[in-house]
């Protein structure tokens, strides 16, 4: 144990002769106190740094990385006022269509109230349907004789005046006028073939006839209220 530990200790002892002690001071004498000297190393250097210093250099490359950076914020910048003006647009869409709707539900609520009061009107339309409904099967029998006497011999029938009475007063679009103006162009087309025992022009005419008149009601919103349509 003894032997151990006087071991440890020679070994710890060389070590700290082994290091370097640090040299004296150049000119001290022994006894005598060192010269200090102020370092004014640091602060020389310091100086000269600071009178030394020159400004960065305007490069190509510099002002091309500040243009660069300057563009992408304008752009930036018009995105974010584009957006503005797109949220801006859309919400006058809006209101615009909202105004729209409401408009046409207000003509819809209009037009029902003046078709539910127009029960004459109504009647001289379902008088109409049913004449065109007999006059269709007698030419699918090819009975124009029979046509002709529902028909009657022109446009100044006494049906055909009413029927017109009830598409002045229920007809407010100019889509709907058109229709009108279409079905009797064909009634009048079907009345002369008929008359002319024309079989083929008369079928020709019929459906013109019919397919002006169930668009007219769909463009009225009859549908549905005349029967056989």
């Amino acid at each position: 144990m003894a032997t151990v530990f006087l071991s440890t200790a020679k070994t710890f002892l060389y070590s700290l002769s082994s290091s370097p002690s640090p040299p004296p001071p150049p000119n001290s004498i022994q006894g005598q106190k060192p010269n200090v000297r102020p370092q004014l190393t640091l602060c020389k250097g310091v100086s000269d740094s600071t009178a030394h210093y020159k400004p960065p250099t305007l490069t190509k490359r510099n002002l091309s990385l500040s243009l660069t950076t300057s563009f992408l914020f304008s752009i930036a910048g018009q995105g974010y006022n584009s957006a503005s003006n797109a949220a801006i647009l859309e919400a006058d869409d809006d209101v615009e269509l909202l105004e729209r709707v409401k408009k046409d539900r207000q003509k819809r609520l209009e037009r029902q109230g003046v078709i539910s009061s127009s029960n004459k009107e109504k009647a001289y339309l379902q008088d109409l349907v049913y004449k065109l409904s007999k006059v269709g099967q007698a030419i699918e029998n090819n009975d124009l004789s029979a046509a002709v006497s529902v028909l009657g011999q022109n446009t100044d029938a006494d049906w055909v005046q009413k029927a017109n009475l009830a598409f002045s007063k229920l007809s407010s679009s100019p889509e709907e006028k058109t229709e009108v103006d279409a079905f009797n162009t064909s009634l009048a087309s079907l009345i002369s073939s008929v008359i002319r025992k024309d079989v083929d022009a008369s079928k020709i005419a019929f459906v013109s006839s019919a397919t002006a008149l169930e668009k007219w009601t769909a463009l009225t919103g009859l549908v549905g209220q005349l029967k056989g349509l």
